[in-house]
């Protein structure tokens, strides 16, 4: 018994120092791994910054721990950070180009479009650009066109068929299922709700979404035609040729591909366009390296700042969220924003669909209040629509891509009736006791009668009222004149300069520049919010539903937003100022 209890409490004590072992090692990995990535690089002589054009773009970097553990194959990169890498790659003398490694990227053509930019700014150092991949997607192709040269692999192919977008409806499968949408909106253009109530697009949609198709590929025409000395005509004669399918030598002899190689072999052809030889090492810098680099401008006035607001995602009703714009915590920012007297101006960067019109709306109201003590300059991303249009409108110029999705100016209502469903198909029946007339209103289980939908269409007109009003008063247009090209109606960031709900052409760096003659300062800091969190506090706060949310985003890509507009409808406000649909666009 004695030998028993012994070998036990040896097992037991085993175990324990076992663990006390393994977590000590487990944190000093973490520790490694966190100081590794705060390490600054040195950035040796002939080097070659890579930007790996594969994965999705957000506006902020946000450090993932699990991709250490689980690796990422689909990998996120913040926009902030890609052009601030390019500016130093523009910038560092040991830095001799560029090269772009396209794949299979996910982003908006307004987000494209901002790093293509960038890139043409960075070719006017005189250093190179060369871009390589294994196949070009249309979006791809578009931003490496700027290269000087451009290799794709003797097997490969580039997809230039041109733009197109094809919402998904679910109508048919609601009937099925007995769920029913009661709809309330106003604008014949306001087409958020035709997905769950048509198998098709309504013809002022069609005409909205052809209108700003052809808009964005005029851009990729201009942009690759000037690039690549191609005339539109001809760019367009390739897409209706179906060149995707075409043998990859066709590439060459019509002008779109430089040279065929295999990806193996691109080491050394930069090597031989360094003019060093194959014993000399090619030094590479990736994003993450670039990041890391010490910023050469060095820091000009701290009294004098300037801070950016990223706003990315849908728009709550200012209860919490998981993703998107938390407009309490917006709101709250704001505030410390305009309290704050070193801060002279702020850029709002704004890439959002909207969301909730009550939470819209109180964003509108601290950006009014901000621009009461300093300027607010708004800087548009992929989108900029709706509720995302909404928050914008107030500020002193607002900056768009010529791209950008913006404008969609209309309220809508949407609220699921489940009694086919819950009542009729799975046989679930309630009954109700009442104190007044409208006691059980909302509720899944009955349709709104008619006296209700009365009502609640007469709040949709108020919330679309109001946001006309907001937005005539922020441009300085009548209500009549907003009212002409609002009626939910989406246009790019190019048409939108027309009819007056942009100001000016161009990308975050115009919209810091414009803050800085508002404010009429010459030298500024950059301060940005809010801030990412970093990777140990990440890593504590982490969330199984934040990993699996993650996982999902890489398994359905574009598909994404419409999942995840689906599963927050029982917890959205229930009057919506949203883009009309995810265009689920062909790049």
């Amino acid at each position: 018994m004695k030998d028993f209890i012994k070998f036990t409490l040896a097992t037991v004590a085993g175990i324990i120092f076992t663990g006390i072992i393994v977590s000590i090692i487990c944190v000093a990995i973490i520790i490694g791994i966190f100081a590794s990535n705060n390490t600054q690089t040195i950035v040796k002589e002939n080097s070659v910054m890579v930007l790996n054009l594969s994965g999705n773009i957000t506006e902020q970097t946000q450090e993932d721990p699990f991709n250490f553990i689980w690796g990422d194959f689909y990998p996120t990169y913040g926009l902030k950070e890609i052009l601030s890498s390019i500016e130093k790659a523009k910038n560092h003398e040991n830095i001799k180009g560029i090269y772009l490694k396209a794949g299979a990227l996910t982003t908006s053509p307004a987000t494209i479009q901002e790093i293509r930019d960038a890139l043409l700014k960075f070719k006017e150092s005189g250093k190179f650009i060369i871009s390589y991949g294994d196949f070009y997607t249309q979006g791809n192709y578009y931003l490496c066109s700027v290269a000087d040269k451009m290799l794709l692999n003797p097997q490969g192919n580039v997809n230039w068929v041109g733009m197109a977008s094809q919402p998904i409806f679910y109508k048919d499968l609601l009937d099925k299922i007995g769920i029913e949408m009661q709809i309330f909106k106003v604008g014949a253009y306001k087409s958020a709700v035709e997905p769950y109530i048509s198998n098709s697009m309504s013809e002022a949609n069609r005409e909205q979404v052809t209108a700003f198709l052809h808009s964005i590929w005029n851009q990729l025409l201009e942009g690759v035609s000037h690039s690549r000395h191609l005339p539109k005509d001809s760019l367009n004669a390739y897409a209706d040729r179906l060149v995707t399918l075409r043998a990859a030598t066709d590439y060459i002899s019509n002008g779109m591909i430089d040279t065929l190689i295999y990806q193996s072999e691109v080491k050394k052809y930069l090597q031989n366009l360094m003019h060093i030889d194959e014993q000399t090492s090619l030094n590479t810098l990736s994003l993450e390296e670039m990041i890391n680099i010490e910023d050469i401008a060095p820091h000009n006035n701290s009294e004098n700042s300037i801070a950016i607001y990223y706003a990315e995602g849908g728009i709550d009703d200012m209860t919490s969220t998981d993703e998107g714009i938390s407009s309490k915590k917006m709101c709250k920012t704001l505030q410390k924003l305009c309290d704050n007297e070193n801060i002279k101006a702020v850029v709002l960067r704004v890439n959002s669909p909207g969301g909730s019109a009550f939470g819209s709306e109180q964003i509108w109201h601290e950006v009014v209040t901000l621009k009461e003590k300093k300027p607010v300059i708004v800087s548009m991303g992929g989108y900029a629509a709706s509720g995302g249009y909404y928050i914008s409108c107030a500020a002193n110029k607002i900056v768009a891509e010529p791209t950008t999705l913006t404008g969609s100016i209309g309220i809508f209502g949407m609220i699921p009736n489940m009694q086919g469903l819950l009542t009729d198909k799975l046989g679930i029946h309630t009954d109700v006791v009442k104190t007044n007339k409208f006691s059980d209103i909302g509720t899944i289980f009955r349709p709104f009668n008619a006296e209700e939908r009365t009502y609640m269409q007469a709040e949709i007109n108020r919330g679309y009222n109001l946001f006309i009003s907001r937005c005539a008063d922020g441009r300085k247009m009548s209500n009549e004149a907003v009212e002409k090209i609002a009626e939910g109606r989406v246009w790019t960031g190019e048409m939108a300069k027309d009819i007056g709900l942009v100001d000016e052409l161009g990308g975050i760096e115009r919209a810091i520049e414009l803050a800085a003659e508002e404010a009429q300062i010459m030298e500024y800091d950059i301060l940005s919010y809010p801030k990412p969190e970093n990777f140990l506090m990440n890593l504590f706060s982490q969330k199984k539903d934040e990993y699996i949310t993650s996982q999902m985003k890489e398994t359905f890509e574009e598909y994404y937003p419409c999942i995840q507009f689906i599963k927050s409808l029982q917890n959205q406000d229930h009057i919506q100022a949203r883009i009309p649909f995810e265009p689920n666009f062909n790049l």
